[in-house]
């Protein structure tokens, strides 16, 4: 613990300022010292008795601490005091850079018995991931008041700040409200099916393409096959966390890289799977492949997915796309629809794609988003405010059309590209896996 002179001390040292400027007319200057140092002495004993006897309660809180950023959330800490301890209390929380408080500090009464006094500590993270260096700053009194004794502790906890999914969901509601297995609306779903259910005999009216030949011969008699609707699919969200994800887009008003917009639009994506009923996986990547969660069901595996990218940064390296659909196909035995999350506006790595996506087109269904940045849109979509702005609208304008070159060279492959704008990315890919579901394409 660490004495500082309390304001009580502070100010019987400044009363004997003015009785110093006297004492020496009045020929008090003995009494002036013996008042100083009678008070020198006070003070040396009210800090003696004080650091002999008093210490400072422990403060505990849990080893992993989960807050969404942009949005209040209480922490939760356990002050352990001890019968010797303080009984008043100033507790205030030292937290990163991107961590706001509604309050200052606190100031706690502890039991004379001692004993466990929980609180509750209001804050805000400003940025997602992770963050360790916490400390709980305490201050407390010494016995006469003369004191005031202040000590630092380092918390073993770990703060996980997790996207914020509110808007994306709020505009989404329909589909995440929770009705039951009443009164549940049912999607429409195009075509007969596909997957194989059971055989029967011919009924007038069956397609030739619906007989099966084998089961004919061998009974003597014509038989068909019957298909059902499949319910349960494969769906893999890729996030591209290189060194392009870095560009700044706009959300409600502020400043974001596109990276945060990817993250955003795939926790989204996946919570649609989840509720239809399908299989979900995630990819991560940069110049290498960083993280593969195989496709599964489940709350716990969303929140594995929800783990391997909370604390996900830009890279400064370049995708390999080359290598990254490599060990796609090898991994991915089952066709499935690859959702990417991706930024080709590099004409370089735009050539890449087009030219190794065929390595997953050919099994897999494969969607393609890359987040349109401010100014990227064509040349008359709206009009030039003043001279200085043609030139900014011309650069978007190439970008733009650049954009749907690449679109147009991928359609023969199999491979659908949009470039949604950064608030309705999340909207535009769920609404592209409900339509690829409700029309059976996997």
């Amino acid at each position: 613990m660490s004495p500082v002179p309390a304001p009580r001390l502070l100010w019987c040292v400044a009363a004997l300022i003015p009785l110093a400027v006297v004492a020496g007319p009045l020929a008090l200057a003995g009494i002036l010292v013996l008042l100083g140092a009678m008070l020198a002495a006070l003070a040396a004993l009210d800090l003696l008795l004080t650091l002999r006897t008093a210490r400072h309660p422990k403060v505990e809180t849990t080893a992993i601490s989960r807050l969404t950023k942009d949005r209040a959330t209480d922490l939760a800490l356990l002050v352990v005091g001890a019968q010797d301890g303080p009984r008043a209390l100033r507790l205030a929380l030292a937290l990163p850079e991107p961590f706001v408080s509604e309050q200052p500090d606190l100031r706690l009464a502890l039991p004379a018995e001692g004993g466990r006094v929980p609180v509750k500590w209001r804050c805000t993270a400003r940025r997602r991931g992770r963050f360790a260096a916490v400390q709980a700053c305490l201050e407390s009194e010494s016995r006469w008041g003369l004191w005031t004794l202040r000590s630092r502790q380092p918390l073993a906890t770990e703060l996980r700040v997790y996207p914020n999914l509110f808007t994306e969901r709020k505009q989404l509601a329909a589909l995440f409200l929770n009705r039951g297995a009443a009164g549940v609306q049912l999607r429409r779903m195009v075509g007969r099916g596909r997957d194989f259910e059971r055989l029967r005999e011919y009924q007038p009216g069956d397609s030739f393409d619906e007989m099966h030949w084998k089961g004919t011969a061998k009974r003597g008699r014509p038989i068909t096959k019957v298909f059902q609707v499949e319910r349960t699919q494969e769906i893999y969200v890729i996030i591209d966390a290189s060194r392009l994800s870095a560009r700044p887009v706009t959300q409600d008003g502020r400043t974001v890289t596109t990276l945060e917009r990817h993250i955003t639009a795939a926790l989204v994506l996946l919570l649609a799977a989840g509720r239809q009923g399908d299989r979900f996986g995630l990819v991560t990547h940069d110049s290498r492949l960083r993280s593969f969660l195989r496709a599964r069901s489940g709350a716990l595996h969303y929140g594995a997915c929800r783990e391997a990218v909370h604390a996900l940064e830009p890279g400064e390296d370049s995708p390999d796309f080359g290598d990254l659909f490599a060990q796609l196909r090898s991994r991915l035995s089952r066709r499935a629809l690859l959702v990417f999350l991706t930024d080709l506006g590099d004409p370089v790595l735009a050539e890449d794609f087009v030219r190794n996506v065929r390595v997953l087109s050919r099994q897999h269904l494969v969607l393609v988003n890359q987040v349109r940045t401010p100014g990227v849109e064509p040349l008359f979509g709206r009009e030039v405010a003043d001279e200085d702005e043609i030139h900014a609208r011309l650069a978007g304008h190439f970008q733009w059309r650049d954009a749907h070159d690449v679109a147009d060279r991928l359609r023969p492959l199999g491979v659908t590209a949009a470039m949604p704008t950064s608030e309705g990315l999340a909207t535009e890919v769920v609404g592209q896996y409900l339509q690829v579901k409700g029309r059976q394409l996997l």
